[in-house]
């Protein structure tokens, strides 16, 4: 080989040594960039318990979608029932350590003084602009003008049933409270709970006062004002909502031992069609679509406007409804930007609002109107009916609109007036006095 083809074939080793050395270095680099990504670990608090179905699967899709989306970040998940839940955020406050993500009632008894005592992040207006959040579904997630949180369901008050059962035995749906006491005589007959409801829970049965109360006068703000004016023990709008919830007490409107009942009891004996009726939220719009269900219950459960009174000023539009659970991010993580970015992820309306509202599985906080496809279920196209005649909305109901001891104190009040351990006067009566003591 001549010296000049031999200064050529060096040559060419040596460039394709650089090429090869450069190359490894560039991909070593690289590998050690990814290898060297920090894990992220965010805890994250919810009261859905059951991942399966209902908003607690549209939760655990998101999470598990963003996960994915960012391999370097685990998301922690602690779910409890209502109760616990209030429980475990309790102990949560008390030691200081706070979850980076965590659920929230937002409801002055509630989340008032979370936001109040800094436990909660600031959420720019700037960042949710284009969310299809209403000002008005924000109101109650805000303190002195900043924003602290996102609700994630419009809520709203109705009645649900069972129209295999109305069938079976002959009994007109209810559109008057007359109506409703006489259809429970008729399912207690037969040997079906009329209503199913989780009265150990206590919230219920304050709602379901207020319902009364709006159905008897007609006004929202009645409620309200007597409480804010300490003026309730003499209100006979108030006294006959108290005597109507015992009546339907009386005639055995609920299933045998619903104060010792708790959500989830209530819930499996709807479910089970052991019971006709199901007072509960615009939230159970999933029981349509749930697969723990039956395919018999999923046929025939239906939704309709709580009944008027006879004689009363409500009307069946006149509805209870109110922005409740969201979430909010902890001022104190240490992984409060990535935290921030996983709400803002699933809060996205092409996310929590168009797969939540496609997949039947809540009616959302924010506007939905636009991802309809016409296949919505029964409970979507009636719940969406309710919602939208109505001809007043309550706002946040009256035991979470004051102090935290208020809504504890009222509640329980409206426990022992359906165990009919006091009397509805007595009931007004304590009502009062706490107002005097809680309201200022």
């Amino acid at each position: 080989m001549s010296k000049k083809a031999l200064k050529v074939v060096v040559s060419i080793v040596v460039i394709a040594a650089l090429i090869v050395s450069v190359f490894g270095l560039i991909q070593g680099n690289l590998t050690a960039s990814a290898s060297t990504k920090k894990t992220v670990k965010i805890k994250f608090l919810s009261n859905l318990p059951d991942r399966t179905s209902n908003q607690g699967k549209l939760e655990q899709m998101l999470i598990d979608s963003y996960m994915k989306a960012n391999p370097n970040v685990k998301i922690e998940v602690e779910a409890l029932q209502d109760e616990p839940y209030k429980q475990k955020f309790k102990v949560y406050v008390a030691t200081n350590q706070m979850p980076d993500i965590f659920m929230v009632w937002g409801q002055p008894s509630f989340f008032l003084p979370v936001m109040k005592a800094g436990y909660a992040a600031e959420i720019k207006l700037d960042q949710i602009k284009g969310y299809g959040f209403k000002t008005s579904s924000l109101k109650d997630f805000m303190y002195n003008g900043k924003l602290y949180g996102l609700p994630r369901n419009t809520d709203f008050m109705v009645l649900y049933y069972n129209k295999g059962l109305f069938n079976k035995y002959k009994v007109k749906v209810p559109t008057t409270f007359n109506e409703l006491l006489n259809a429970a005589k008729v399912f207690r007959k037969n040997g079906i709970a009329p209503i199913a409801i989780n009265g150990k829970d206590k919230w219920i049965l304050a709602i379901l006062y207020q319902e009364l109360v709006v159905k008897e006068g007609g006004d929202q703000k009645l409620i309200y004002d007597a409480i804010s004016k300490k003026s309730v023990a003499k209100n006979q709008i108030l006294l006959k909502a108290a005597k109507d919830l015992v009546n339907l007490v009386n005639v055995g409107g609920f299933q045998d031992a619903f104060v010792a009942a708790d959500y989830g009891a209530a819930n499996n004996l709807f479910a089970q069609e052991k019971a006709a009726m199901y007072y509960m939220g615009s939230w159970e719009v999933g029981m349509a679509t749930n697969p723990n269900f039956s395919e018999s219950f999923k046929k025939n459960v239906d939704v309709t406007y709580f009944p008027t009174i006879t004689g009363g000023k409500g009307k069946k539009t006149d509805i209870l409804a109110w922005h409740g659970g969201g979430y909010a991010v902890s001022a104190s993580s240490k992984v409060k930007n990535e935290a921030m970015k996983l709400l803002l992820y699933m809060m996205h309306p092409t996310r929590w609002a168009k797969i939540g509202w496609q997949q039947g599985l809540v009616v959302p906080g924010q506007s939905w109107d636009k991802f309809m496809t016409g296949k919505e279920t029964v409970l979507q196209k009636k719940l969406t009916q309710i919602f939208s005649s109505a001809t007043s909305v309550s706002g946040t109901v009256w035991q979470d609109a004051f102090t935290p001891n208020f809504k504890t104190e009222a509640e329980t009040l409206c426990q022992m007036l359906v165990a009919k351990a006091i009397t509805p006067e007595k009931f007004l009566a304590k009502i009062e006095e706490l107002a005097k003591l809680e309201v200022k």
